[in-house]
């Protein structure tokens, strides 16, 4: 799926990639008035945002918590939209390990992706867009579907030699789109909110 033009970006649902309970670095405000904050990221669209905790709660790096409507457990509210360039340095160390899980807990979006991918243009096919896929790859992966249709990032690995751990390949890609802000094509990921004209 390419993302083209507005696309709602509510998320439901995050992943925390970090805890930070003195605040941001970038706060001027003394130590003593910063509020504890998360770094997370979505699980639909994989927007990175930071979310503030309800008072004595501590989230912990790697759960699930909920965000959207209604009554939430741990978070109170979502602060803001962050660039891949906000992340402290923890959650940039922890982004690809949580997207490659959050890739194989929602298998069958990606598996999908590879059973529909289909030419951009007359020249690019989307799945050159994933790292380390060039046209042999890709016409392997064309090949063999029409044999049948994947079921399993398993099943894709084991019938495509040379393709190795696709939920890394995806979760490379998802990367890249978060830290380029005017990348061309988004297979996974939506724009960042761009700021309002005067």
């Amino acid at each position: 799926m390419l993302t083209r033009g507005k696309s709602p970006d509510r998320e439901d649902y995050a992943w925390i990639i970090d805890y930070l309970p003195y605040g941001s670095s970038v706060d001027s405000k003394p130590s003593y008035q910063k509020k504890p904050l998360v770094q997370a990221v979505g699980e639909k669209h994989f927007v990175l945002m930071e979310l503030v905790p309800k008072e004595n709660t501590v989230p912990q790096i790697e759960s699930r918590v909920y965000i959207g409507e209604g009554d939430r457990d741990v978070i109170d509210h979502v602060k803001h939209r962050v660039g891949f360039k906000d992340l402290s340095h923890g959650s940039q160390l922890e982004l690809p390990y949580m997207l490659e899980k959050m890739v194989l807990l929602d298998e069958q979006r990606f598996v999908d992706f590879f059973n529909d991918a289909h030419p951009i243009t007359n020249r690019l096919h989307m799945l050159e867009l994933l790292p380390g896929i060039g046209k042999k790859l890709m016409w392997a992966i064309i090949d063999e579907r029409k044999k049948g249709t994947f079921t399993s990032l398993k099943e894709l690995h084991g019938r495509i030699g040379g393709l190795h751990s696709p939920e890394k390949i995806i979760s490379n890609r998802i990367i890249d789109e978060l830290k380029d802000d005017n990348i061309k094509y988004r297979l996974f990921t939506i724009p960042p909110r761009r700021p309002k004209q005067e």
